[in-house]
């Protein structure tokens, strides 16, 4: 152990729990390797998890020109001169991010500064990395000195792997991720993320703040197990661990006041004390318990995030906008020019709350309703076609509200020719405001014979299938296309699952999650649910029901 401690200070750190077997570790499969580094393998013995991480790190893909260990030798003094290394200034691109000491001695602490200069003296192109500080004193505990320590950080920076993303490196891309989070904590923690919807003025404000949770307030014991199984596993890790802290403060929190001026603290306060309530163990199995999108999925989402902030301007250095960006659901709908006939300011700021980030910044834009142009389904076609997203809205005669947010352009229904085509993305779902708020999540069509009643065309539609056929997949996507193609995430009961809109000249379905379908007649005055019993929740409405007005909004810039 003594090899690796010269920037420990061993009072501050639970000794005890340190193994001194002197086990080591020879697999090279890496699902053996997941399951290792999952069960904390290497967690209790300082040398194994310091023999690990460099042969992890050694083996990562690399740029041709990776600065190594003799660079730093070479570059410190000129960099450094005679300062002081605690009086040191960071770089720009930390952002005064906090560092944490992480049970560092006074040399340590003094050492991480002196190669995050280094670094960014090699890296000019590092605009914005706020997590640079954290990893690097994490690493620096496992390393035999600064040059390699500083060797081992380059190394995770020059990854030039595609897919394998490691840690963010520009505004662009940390902005896009805390959107990506936001997306994520929207579908797999919805009750906190109602929770940050009903306490907080900006909830992307709040989301903003994930890596810090990670990479700032998580003690040392806990980062600890979190890195071992992101050098294996990649950043998908970092989301199912904040997704699963959330989901942790919402359950010790929830019932209990909170500000919303106080609701950021408050997450790091939870973060920094999760000793109190939960072990390292519980937190990643919690993680892990996450049945997340897939990595190819994610990152399709973090590309979509990423062009939907370039077309707001933002550019990888641009912090700045940061205050003008992040708009929340209360900036996007304005009260002075929203008005619905359906849904209140109060409501439609609600619906902005469940929709993708990268859409949520949009102010909406009404495309069609019938009070203005009537009761015809062509028209609606011809309104609603060209836009993508579109949120459809539907008060009935009892005065029941419903709705769906339908994220592809309905005039992918045309694929299918004359029969009914369904098309749509995972994106998609379907919710009730009145008589009470409901969001029923797997936007599945469960019901395709509804359409049978309704027309003959109906008749011809596709057996449902669990998968998407080649058909249905657009060849050349749009710039909006939803990145959620695999029915695989949404624990499909059955084969006789399809997709998730349809439309023809006769009548239109919207696939409803939770066992819900909704079924519009052509005269757009008529409508059917379908409610499946297999699941406890109240149907999205009346099993028949007449339509008293219908509209359909669109996303505008």
């Amino acid at each position: 152990m003594e090899e690796y401690s010269s920037f420990v200070d061993w009072d501050k750190m639970d000794v005890s729990a340190q193994g001194q077997d002197t086990k080591d570790l020879t697999c090279t499969d890496f699902h053996e390797l997941k399951q290792l580094a999952r069960q904390g393998y290497w967690a209790k013995n300082h040398s194994l998890r310091a023999k690990v991480y460099h042969k992890l790190i050694s083996n990562i893909p690399c740029r041709t020109v990776t600065p190594d260990a003799n660079v730093y030798r070479d570059i410190v003094v000129k960099i450094v001169g005679k300062r002081s290394s605690s009086s040191l200034p960071l770089p720009e691109f930390v952002d005064n991010s906090l560092i944490p000491t992480y049970c560092l001695n006074a040399e340590g602490a003094g050492a991480v500064r002196k190669i995050l200069l280094c670094v960014a003296n090699q890296f000019p192109d590092i605009s914005f990395c706020p997590a640079l500080p954290s990893l690097t004193a994490l690493l620096l505990h496992y390393s035999r000195d600064e040059a390699e320590c500083f060797e081992q950080v380059c190394r995770i920076l020059a990854c030039n792997d595609p897919s394998k993303r490691l840690i963010d490196q520009t505004f662009l891309a940390f902005e896009s991720s805390c959107m990506t989070f936001g997306d994520l904590v929207n579908k797999y923690c919805q009750a906190a993320h109602k929770l940050m919807v009903a306490v907080s003025e900006d909830v992307l404000e709040v989301y903003s703040d994930w890596q810090r949770w990670l990479f700032g307030e998580l003690p040392m014991a806990y980062i600890a197990r979190v890195f071992d199984v992101f050098l294996v596993e990649g950043y998908k890790v970092l989301y199912r661990v904040a997704l699963a802290l959330l989901k942790f403060f919402h359950k010790v929190r929830a019932g209990q006041p909170m500000e919303s001026d106080s609701i950021q603290q408050d997450i790091r306060a939870f973060v920094r004390d999760i000793a109190k309530s939960v072990s390292p163990e519980k937190l990643l199995e919690k993680a892990f318990a996450i049945r997340l999108f897939s990595r190819k999925e994610i990152q399709l989402l973090q590309m979509a995030n990423e062009k939907a902030l370039q077309q707001k301007g933002i550019t990888v250095k641009q912090k700045r906008c940061l205050l003008m960006f992040q708009q929340n659901v209360h900036l996007a709908v304005h009260a002075e020019n929203f008005k619905s006939e359906i849904v209140s300011v109060k409501e439609m700021r609600d619906i902005w709350s469940w929709i993708p980030e990268r859409f949520a910044l949009c102010q909406p834009l009404l495309l069609f309703t019938t009070l203005e142009h009537g009761c015809s389904l062509s028209r609606f076609y011809s309104h609603s076609e060209g836009h993508e997203p579109t949120l459809l809205l539907i008060k009935t005669t009892a005065k029941e509200v419903c709705g769906a947010y339908l994220s592809s352009d309905w005039s992918e229904r045309r694929r299918g020719g004359n029969k009914l085509s369904f098309f749509g993305t995972g994106e998609c779902f379907v919710f009730r405001l009145q008589p009470e708020v409901e969001r029923y999540e797997w936007v599945i069509i469960k019901h395709p014979e509804l359409a049978s009643t309704g027309s003959e065309t109906a008749n011809h539609a596709q057996p449902a299938s669990s998968t998407l056929s080649s058909s249905s997949i657009p060849s050349e996507p749009s710039d909006r296309l939803s990145p959620f193609l695999a029915a695989r995430h949404f624990n499909l009961p059955s084969k006789t699952a399809s997709m998730f809109m349809a439309g023809s000249s006769e009548c239109i379905i919207v696939g409803g999650g939770d066992g819900q379908a909704l079924y519009l007649d052509a005269d757009l005055n008529h409508g059917r649910t379908s409610h499946c019993n297999t699941f406890n929740n109240q149907p999205l409405c009346s099993e028949s029901f007449q339509i008293s007005i219908l509209e359909v909004w669109g996303f505008r810039d």
